[in-house]
């Protein structure tokens, strides 16, 4: 089996903590579609192997006007059979899931969607300048659960202000929902983000290290309780949901990163592209292949081996 990653890095605004590659505008977005089935053009014939996972990451995907979609993954489909395709993913925040986004994404061959909850809590929200509210998320959540389609829903804990009590408030918000799947990452304060400056600045006080593990104990046993299963550090499902495009990443699956800043790794040698929009459209629209390789000597693919 092999895998497809698509990277999209539009957003409408920047998270105070985000760390990867994105841009809060979509004005190339156009051109970048057509640049991204261009690489494809190019490169599809590094995957050697049957295509069985899609994941269009970010950045936010959801930000992609629909025609733009329909063209990107008719464009993939013209090379791809969906029939085999065992996992399709978009990674969406709140404010672009409702019934009707979800019949598109659901009629084009989108199998389960990634959002980005992170909080229910107004205030913290606010404090890494997420843009949704509680209340839209609660909403995306339900048109989520009654679409039946498949999906992972994220939260952040230790986020600034936020004690024991209000992540048990969070995550038993999330867990009334029965999501098949979820995500619970720890907030981390990446050089040059701006809550990395916030902290520096002594604007927001990072959460300490005996809290941190309390949130987690207690996530662990809470999503136990619930009959989730525990299958990676950050993740949890119910039996038979377990993501299967961000599993393969550990057992040396093939997969193929499009867009500016994705990574591809064909089982012998990894490639990236560098983080930069206008270059890799330049690139791709004069033909050449816009990746860098990644030298890997046989200590490190040992490693990743053990990884």
């Amino acid at each position: 089996m092999a895998g497809v990653y698509i990277h999209i890095p539009f957003c409408r605004s920047k998270c105070f903590y985000c760390d990867f590659f994105s841009r809060p505008d979509s004005k190339n977005a156009s051109s970048y579609t057509d640049a991204l089935l261009g690489e494809w053009r190019m490169r599809r014939h590094e995957l050697t192997e049957p295509v069985e996972t899609i994941y269009i990451g970010g950045g936010t995907p959801s930000v992609l006007p629909h025609h733009l979609l329909e063209k990107l993954i008719g464009g993939l489909t013209a090379d791809i059979d969906l029939t085999t395709i065992k996992e399709f993913t978009i990674e969406a925040n709140p404010e672009d899931i409702s019934a009707d986004s979800l019949s598109v994404w659901k009629s084009l061959g989108i199998t389960r969607v990634s959002i980005g909850i992170q909080s229910f809590s107004a205030s913290e929200l606010m404090a890494v300048g997420r843009r949704h509210s509680p209340e839209s998320a609660i909403e995306a959540l339900s048109a989520l659960s009654q679409s039946g389609i498949n999906y992972n829903a994220d939260l952040i804990f230790g986020l600034p202000g936020q004690n024991l009590d209000t992540w048990k408030r969070n995550l038993n918000q999330l867990l009334d929902f029965k999501p098949p799947h979820f995500s619970a990452y720890l907030l981390s304060y990446e050089q040059g983000t701006r809550l990395y400056a916030m902290k520096e600045k002594g604007m927001v006080i990072e959460a300490s290290d005996n809290l941190a593990i309390d949130m987690y104990r207690h996530l662990c046993t809470a999503a136990r309780n619930h009959g989730y299963r525990h299958y990676e550090i950050s993740n949890f499902s119910l039996p038979g949901k377990e993501a299967k495009h961000n599993s393969s990443y550990w057992n040396y699956t093939p997969y193929l990163g499009l867009g500016a800043a994705a990574h591809s790794f064909d089982g012998l040698v990894r490639r990236y592209n560098p983080p930069h929009i206008s270059r890799y459209i330049k690139s791709v629209s004069t033909g050449i292949a816009p990746f860098e390789t990644d030298e890997e000597t046989v200590e490190n693919r040992f490693n990743d081996y053990l990884i």
